[in-house]
């Protein structure tokens, strides 16, 4: 790999180096490195663009890696990534996106990860996106993730986007079963001309299963974000949706948080907030000797912390 796409890895996936473990790296639209361990498994397929990761049941502490790179300005592409996590599991999932695009060409990736939980299984899923390049070519990316969760399974999915995506779509569908639990956390910042929607979906079928939503978000300049986040209570759960927003300059946020109760015992809340920096922030931390610049930085990386 080129000092670009060394640098892309780091961002989206924390790798100075070829990671342990299983590994599946795609670099402009072509594998570039994989690995496979006795627990888990990678093929890819046949019928379209992706993989398939198999992790066997009673797997645990294992962690597997797929990051996506592109370099190449004008480069897009669709690929489907399914995940299979046998029953009993506890594993850590790296996935991300990084774009560099010094072209006028647009460079797009669009991906679709699904995955089914099994029995009593656990994954922290970890996404992070990421844009830079000196060309007047946008950077795009649509991740659209697929959550299926067996009976006492849990997972946790974190998302990060701060830096140099110039419009995305973030989709999440989850379906939950029996005691199944999910946390999803989303940290997202957009500035220039950005745009960025957020799409949560959750069904709550299962009898006493949970899902908590939360995301933290900041809005710069121009950009404009969208959150939508929809629980629906189907069962005996409990639901819980909240969003809060950071507001500057001339940019706009929009919040739709949506709570459905179609069980007696169903228990839901959801929370929205959108505002600017309070001054009393700022000043505190000015009389501390810090620009008014630094102390907007300090109260944003403490805010998406």
């Amino acid at each position: 790999m080129d000092t670009i796409e060394k640098t892309l890895l780091e961002a989206v996936a924390d790798l100075h180096s070829v990671p342990e473990g299983a590994y599946n790296i795609r670099a402009n639209g072509e594998l570039s490195g994989r690995s496979t361990t006795a627990n888990i498994d990678i093929v890819t397929k046949t019928d379209k663009p992706g993989i398939d990761i198999r992790i066997k049941p009673g797997t645990k502490g294992e962690s597997v890696h797929i990051p996506v790179i592109i370099s190449q300005s004008g480069l897009t592409e669709l690929v489907y990534n399914d995940f299979f996590i046998g029953d009993d599991a506890d594993v850590t999932i790296v996935a991300g996106c990084g774009i560099h695009n010094s072209g006028d060409d647009e460079s797009r990736h669009d991906g679709v990860h699904s995955f089914f939980v099994g029995k009593n299984a656990k994954v922290r899923y970890v996404e992070k996106h990421y844009g830079d390049g000196d060309g007047n070519g946008k950077r795009v990316m649509n991740p659209h993730t697929v959550i299926v969760l067996e009976e006492g399974a849990s997972m946790e999915l974190e998302t990060t986007q701060i830096k140099g995506v110039d419009s995305t779509k973030r989709v999440t569908n989850a379906t939950l079963a029996d005691s199944a639990s999910l946390v999803i956390r989303e940290k997202l910042m957009t500035h220039g001309d950005q745009f960025a929607e957020t799409d949560f979906t959750v069904d709550l079928n299962g009898e006493d299963c949970s899902a908590n939503v939360i995301s933290r978000s900041v809005a710069k300049d121009r950009s404009k974000q969208r959150f939508l986040s929809r629980i629906n209570g189907n069962n005996r759960c409990a639901g819980h949706t909240e969003c809060d927003a950071i507001l500057m300059d001339d940019a706009s946020v929009c919040a739709i948080p949506e709570i459905t109760a179609n069980h007696l015992e169903a228990s839901l809340i959801h929370e929205a907030a959108i505002g600017k920096i309070a001054g009393e922030q700022l000043t505190k931390l000015m009389t501390l000797g810090l620009t008014e610049q630094e102390a907007e930085e300090q109260i944003i990386n403490g805010f998406l912390k």
